[in-house]
């Protein structure tokens, strides 16, 4: 394995910001955002690109909650006020994590949970990961060998891993999830970790809801070297 021996890291701030959406008085929907906000002081290029599309991100929640959310919310409302059902406020969380900040790279992720008012809510997962020194995002193929056969070698280790899991715990992912794991692997689905690089699938993707946001740590030909390591 090639270790990256750059020490560059990130200074990551947090931040949140909290809206409240109302129709005809009543509250209807909750937002709310927990974001980082990235210093690359060796890299200013950097901090421009990594902030810029965070807070484009963010925005683009936004939109969303005050918009399509919000209308259907609002519609939910309505119909449970002329039928004389509860209604359920929906809730919108967007909240970031900072999976990898060393060895020159900046991997974050992000979920998107969302309470439309039925028995529970869902979550969608997002990421980003960066290199520090360029400013550039980083797609999955950067980190194995020009011209290998990554997508290959990625889903071979995650099929193991399944088939490993399944056998230790039967009913963790549906019947069919090797070919499931074929259909809905997708290379911007990843992040890096200390331990390796984290590939994961969506809620139902391969699994049920009780099983979460399914994640696999495979290896890669060129990781970050953080201490500890």
């Amino acid at each position: 394995m090639i270790l990256r021996n750059d020490s560059a890291q990130a200074r990551v701030t947090a931040r949140e910001r909290k809206w409240n959406f109302f129709y005809r008085g009543a509250p209807i929907l909750s937002a709310s955002a927990r974001y980082p906000e990235v210093a690359v002081p060796a890299s200013p290029r950097a901090q421009r690109a990594i902030n810029g599309r965070i807070r484009s991100q963010v925005a683009a929640f936004y939109r969303y909650a005050a918009g399509p959310l919000y209308r259907q919310a609002a519609a939910d409302w309505r119909f449970a006020q002329a039928n004389d059902t509860p209604f359920h406020p929906y809730e919108a969380i967007l909240n970031y994590e900072t999976a990898l900040n060393c060895g020159g790279y900046l991997s974050l992720f992000r979920d998107r949970y969302e309470y439309t008012g039925g028995a529970h809510g869902s979550t969608v997962r997002s990421s980003d990961t960066w290199a520090l020194q360029s400013g550039r995002r980083l797609p999955l193929a950067a980190f194995f060998r020009r011209g290998e056969d990554w997508r290959g070698r990625v889903l071979a280790q995650i099929l193991k891993q399944a088939d490993e899991a399944m056998r230790q715990n039967p009913g963790i992912y549906f019947d069919d999830y090797r070919e499931r794991i074929e259909t809905y692997f997708d290379p911007a689905n990843f992040y890096l970790t200390p331990s390796g690089i984290a590939v994961y699938f969506q809620q139902y993707e391969i699994a049920p809801y009780s099983s979460g946001i399914v994640v696999f740590t495979v290896s890669g030909d060129t990781e970050p070297s953080c201490g500890g390591r």
